[in-house]
């Protein structure tokens, strides 16, 4: 018995990227894998599959009319619930102490007990009844192991545990299709390989699974593969989403000289929120130029450590921590260390406004803000220019954020990270979401920008260690908020 069959089949987006002539059918007991380059149409497929986009042409066939209640896609963060989204409104939001104690808890959020942002008298809306059982809910967190997430505030969750978060909010539901995109992006090798467990038990219990996966994290269960080449694109782009110019050698610009010697140095450094603490008596220094690796598992405090450096904790200044020669609350700005780093996180990614069209999204490294805001003169005009030609994004330059793909949109946002030649470069899962020739080619980016730019500081986060450039030589691994 078919399940799902796609028949000659047209998918297309509202940017114009289309998918032609797909011929797929699942049956009971079949395991999907979607494979193929960034920007080939993966996400667009699982989208068409789960209801949100529908079928330009051919036809989508459901074995019922019920099936399609019984498709779960796997959200990738929490902006489908406008509740949820307003009570985290910002990615600093979850440093801040103010803060730590608004919003939901993760159980709130799974039990679908949410009040709307800004509810003065909380008694005048009364919560909805809880959606699940208890037992029940407390096995799903069990099984992938979120238990001692459950009373935590979502603003405090790091990027893998929000991941996990919401794969148990769908198997939770008991769908019949569950379908996952990039499911084990973001995640430490602990919480893989406990996915892979969720992953064979979800397949045994007669659930189908449909993923975009690579080929690295494939799961055991897998029984058939698609792989996606691409489809057509809108006029002038070239051939591959990466843009016309990406099969051009890249040519790092030089970086500005740095003007310190030291460019980080935590003494003792500690963190708490209420009875938890996220950091616990840190030390480490950095001089100008090392390249370093910050690994650990999720949760361990890698987020907080860097939210210290980047100015976007105000526990900073309770602590002693300099920071390019300078001890922090001496009189520095917030702007004035902003202006000497590039940055990119999943969170900036999850945060960053979508309407902004690529030009402006890269020019903004220049002013380290959320989009731009103000004119270029003609020497930043050319720094953003040369930014676009030496990561082959020229031909997107007037194209929104969210009318692209999202290996993509992490690619524009590597290049906000290195248009203003930071002395100072901080990478965190800076290949989340790309593909295998686009992590390459950034991977030999990187190493030679520190051919060229001996001077330049790098602290490069990452969940594979295979991913790391050859370049960097110094390791600093957290777990449970300590140095180990």
């Amino acid at each position: 018995m078919t399940l799902i069959a796609l028949q000659d089949a047209t998918l297309r987006r509202p940017n114009g990227f289309t998918l032609t002539n797909l011929n797929w059918t699942l049956e009971p007991n079949q395991h999907w894998a979607i494979m193929g380059p960034s920007g080939s149409g993966k996400s667009l497929f699982l989208e068409t599959v789960a209801g949100r986009l529908p079928v330009a042409g051919g036809r989508l066939c459901l074995v019922d009319a019920t099936l399609r209640s019984q498709i779960e896609l796997v959200a990738r963060d929490y902006s489908f619930d406008w509740r949820i989204a307003g009570a985290v409104q910002f990615y600093q939001q979850r440093f801040n102490t103010q803060t730590v104690d608004d919003g939901p808890t993760v159980w709130d959020v799974l039990q679908g007990q949410v009040r709307p942002v800004g509810t003065i008298d909380p008694a005048s809306v009364p919560l909805p009844p809880p959606l699940y059982p208890e037992d029940w809910l407390r096995n799903r967190a069990d099984v992938l192991r979120i238990t001692h997430l459950l009373d935590r505030r979502l603003t405090s969750l790091s990027n893998g545990e929000t991941r996990r978060t919401l794969l148990v909010r769908s198997l939770l539901k008991q769908p019949r299709i569950l379908l996952l995109d990039n499911p084990f992006s973001g995640l430490d090798a602990d919480s893989r390989a406990q996915l892979h467990e969720t992953i064979e038990q979800a397949a045994q219990t007669g659930v189908s699974l449909v993923m975009v996966v690579d080929e690295r994290d494939m799961p055991a269960c897998v029984t058939h593969r698609l792989v996606l080449e691409g489809g057509k694109k809108e006029k002038g782009e070239g051939n591959k989403e990466k843009g016309e110019e990406s099969s051009a050698p890249l040519s790092p610009s030089s970086v500005l000289p740095p003007s310190f010697s030291t460019a980080i140095q935590m003494q003792d450094v500690t963190v708490r929120y209420g009875a938890k603490t996220v950091l616990d008596r840190v030390n480490w220094t950095v001089q100008r130029g090392e390249k370093w690796a910050l690994l650990g598992p999720n949760g361990s405090g890698k987020s907080t450590l860097l939210s210290l450096i980047t100015g976007d904790n105000p526990q900073a200044y309770a602590n002693k921590l300099h920071l390019f020669d300078r001890r922090r609350g001496t009189g520095e700005s917030i702007w004035w260390i902003k202006s000497r780093i590039g940055f990119v996180s999943p969170e900036l990614h999850l945060y960053f406004p979508r309407q902004t069209r690529v030009w402006d999204v890269v020019a903004s490294g220049l002013f380290d803000t959320m989009g731009l805001f103000r004119k270029l003169d003609a020497e930043q005009q050319r720094q953003v220019q040369k930014q676009l030609e030496t990561l082959g994004l020229t031909s997107f330059r007037d194209r929104r954020l969210a009318d692209l793909s999202a290996g993509l949109q992490r690619w524009v946002l590597l290049a906000r990270a290195l248009v203003k030649r930071p002395p100072l470069l901080i990478l965190d899962e800076p290949t989340q979401g790309l593909d295998t020739e686009q992590v390459a080619q950034f991977r030999d980016l990187i190493d030679e920008m520190a051919t060229q730019n001996p001077d330049q500081t790098l602290i490069y986060v990452t969940h594979y260690p295979d991913e790391l450039p050859r370049c960097v030589t110094q390791t600093l691994r957290l777990a449970e908020g300590r140095v180990v």
